[in-house]
């Protein structure tokens, strides 16, 4: 199976560490000597956050933020593929292209992220619909989607599965300033849409949950393309 996995910067790098980066990497060996091929996309999380708003202090434009953001996932990203030896392509992709040379050389690709005013959901998403993946993994900092935010919500309830449409629904009221956080984006969400890609939404601290979400067992939410009849 080919595999997309988005891997937000908060689950793989809480705090510049060593130890949940690890995890990610023997989950994801694991994966591959299981037959499947992964592409990776890793988010900036709590790091990127700090950077742009400490630039944001400092008078700097949303298009000076997103550059910054974008040089964090790519450190993230070269600390994922630290860990993966000589499994990763050396250096992480800046476009689709480069990223689907590596799968044709048997390498895994590791991507941050590409340009200003996309989000690493968003450069997964692309790449998922580029290289034609079976699934599309998105491993957040929440249990799936919900229909308010669950830290500030108790009464928040979790959606099993959701078309891309509804999912749409649910994300079109949040905001896309650099730095902000939604377990799928809204521009991911539109091009999860038109893609009609099949994707899954789980809790990504624990990297051993994404062999259970390749295998269909998972307790995150299933977003289902919009021709697939849904629960």
């Amino acid at each position: 199976m080919k595999v997309i996995v988005s891997i937000g910067g908060s689950v793989l790098a809480p705090e510049v560490g060593s130890e949940r980066v690890g995890a990610y990497a023997d989950a994801i060996e694991s994966l591959s000597d299981a037959g499947h091929e992964l592409g990776i996309v890793v988010g900036g999380g709590p790091t990127a956050r700090e950077y742009i708003g400490a630039a944001r202090d400092l008078g700097a434009d949303e298009m000076e933020l997103d550059n910054l953001g974008i040089a964090v996932t790519r450190l993230n990203a070269r600390l994922l593929i630290a860990a993966l030896d000589n499994r990763a392509a050396p250096t992480p992709p800046t476009d689709h292209e480069t990223a689907l040379e590596a799968f044709r050389h048997d390498d895994i690709p590791v991507m941050g992220g590409t340009v200003a005013g996309h989000t690493t959901d968003a450069v997964a998403t692309g790449l998922a619909e580029y290289v034609d993946a079976d699934l599309l993994v998105y491993a957040t900092s929440v249990p799936g989607v919900f229909d308010a935010d669950p830290n500030e919500d108790p009464e928040a309830t979790k959606y099993d599965s959701l078309s891309a449409s509804e999912l749409l629904d649910v994300v079109s009221g949040i905001d896309l300033d650099a730095g902000s956080n939604a377990p799928v984006d809204l521009l991911a969400t539109k091009l999860l849409e038109r893609s009609g890609l099949a994707a899954v939404v789980i809790d990504g601290s624990d990297p051993e949950g994404l062999a259970s979400a390749i295998d269909g067992d998972h307790s995150g939410t299933d977003i289902v393309p919009d021709s697939t009849e849904h629960r």
